[in-house]
């Protein structure tokens, strides 16, 4: 075997590299997690912004707004009867002499709660039922799809005014039992949609071989991997929740005086609109104003949460 050779260098003949020459091989970007990475995107949709700090401003009035003076929401003064908006009645009052001040604000706490809770309650229902009908998929699927596409057939209106009048209307709990019920389907349809997409990924396949029940892969692997859409959905679910329970409250089914809500509020001005429209005018525009920033809220979360529609 020959002997190697070794090999000699000049160190002369090499210079050294100019300072800073390694800092293009760096990553530049800070690092991020995921929710700071969908606010930046979110930031960039300007109506979205404005939208939710509209919100912002709104749920502050609601949540402090009836402890900024000295007016109980159900208070009668008839000495002060139907006066506009003035330094001591700020929205003015109604046909009884009660601030509506007062009975706006919080006629939206008890709007909002219905909003929220008649949005998730049927919202987790429907993502457990649509990730059962998914995954497992077989009959189990053909029989809760077909019953959720005969339900849908009828309107959820109608299934909510039955079921106010055979559970009594006037309770908070009740509109939203009555909504919940109708409003889990499409809930159901969209989340089944999404883990048929989901259940042959690689990290679902995995958990199957490690030998994970359907339950657990269900809840731990599918569920959470579509909360990114369905918080969208959500979003665009609460408009449609607050419309509703206006419509029951204006038709006499909502909420009972002299407990407000909006709806109600909107009844009671629709008699005397002619003559005093400041009270009907607030309220609606507290449910117009309330529903556009959820819907752009929503639009905003879609564009910053699907990479594909990132400009």
């Amino acid at each position: 075997m020959e002997e190697m050779k070794t090999m000699t260098f000049d160190e002369c003949a090499f210079d050294p590299l100019p300072e800073g020459s390694l800092d293009q091989d760096q990553i530049a970007r800070k690092k991020t997690t995921y929710l700071k990475d969908v606010w930046r995107n979110f930031k960039k949709n300007k109506p979205a912004v404005i939208s939710l700090a509209v919100m912002a401003v709104v749920l502050f009035f609601v949540l402090f707004g009836p402890m900024m003076n000295r007016f109980d929401y159900a208070s009668n003064d008839y000495n002060s009867v139907n006066l506009p908006p003035n330094a001591v009645h700020w929205f003015g009052t109604d046909n009884l002499g009660r601030d509506l001040w007062t009975r706006v604000w919080e006629g939206g706490r008890v709007s909002l709660l219905i909003a929220v809770l008649a949005t998730l309650i049927p919202e987790a229902i429907g993502m457990a039922v649509g990730g059962i009908s998914g995954y497992i998929g077989g009959k189990v699927d053909l029989v809760i799809m077909r019953t959720i596409d005969v339900l849908m057939g009828i309107p959820s209106l109608i299934y909510m005014i039955l079921l106010m009048v055979v559970l009594g209307s006037g309770n908070i709990m009740t509109l939203v039992i009555a909504i919940s019920i109708t409003g889990w389907m499409g809930s159901a349809r969209s989340t089944r949609g999404l883990v048929l997409q989901l259940k042959t990924r690689e990290f679902v396949v995995a958990s199957e071989t490690l030998g994970a029940s359907s339950a657990w892969i269900i809840a731990k692997r599918l569920i959470p991997n579509t909360m990114g859409i369905r918080v969208v959905g959500i979003t665009m679910s609460i408009p449609s929740v607050i419309f509703y329970e206006a419509f029951l409250s204006y038709i006499g089914l909502g909420v009972t005086p002299p407990a407000p809500s909006w709806g109600q509020l909107i009844k009671a001005a629709g008699e005397v609109f002619r003559y005093y429209p400041y009270q009907f005018i607030i309220p609606c525009l507290c449910v117009s104003v309330t529903m556009l920033c959820f819907n752009l809220i929503g639009d905003g979360l879609r564009d910053a949460l699907d990479p594909k529609l990132r400009s």
